[in-house]
């Protein structure tokens, strides 16, 4: 890991973290709000090139990690998946952030957060 890693936090987490199942199609994203009949789920929209963003991740996963709960959640890379994040937008009618999280439930968005306000108290 170079010198720049070390400070900015390299590749992100998420790359590496098992709590993800990744949101890459557009069914991928209806199989997600599929489960969300059978279970609550969140989705985090996350912009890989923005640093705030990669520290709102990382804080995110380690209040997931630490906690009892394992709730189940997807992860949508914004600068690969563009069209997915406004299909997102466009079917759940919610507003596009970066970082985001929407917690969601019988494929409806229940709860939204953007930037220092994602936590994960949202999705209890």
């Amino acid at each position: 890991m170079s010198f720049f890693d070390n400070i900015f936090g390299g590749k992100d987490s998420s790359e590496k973290n098992r709590l993800w199942k990744y949101i890459e199609s557009e069914e991928d994203l209806h199989k997600a709000i599929e489960d969300s009949f059978i279970r609550k789920i969140a989705i985090f929209k996350h912009s890989t090139s923005c640093f705030i963003s990669k520290t709102v991740l990382k804080n995110f996963e380690k209040e997931i990690e630490s906690s009892d709960q394992k709730p189940e959640l997807y992860f949508l890379d914004l600068l690969a998946h563009r069209a997915i994040s406004n299909k997102i937008a466009t079917d759940l009618e919610v507003r596009h952030e970066s970082p985001q999280l929407l917690v969601i439930e019988n494929g409806k968005v229940i709860s939204s957060a953007s930037h220092q306000h994602i936590s994960a108290d949202q999705i209890v």
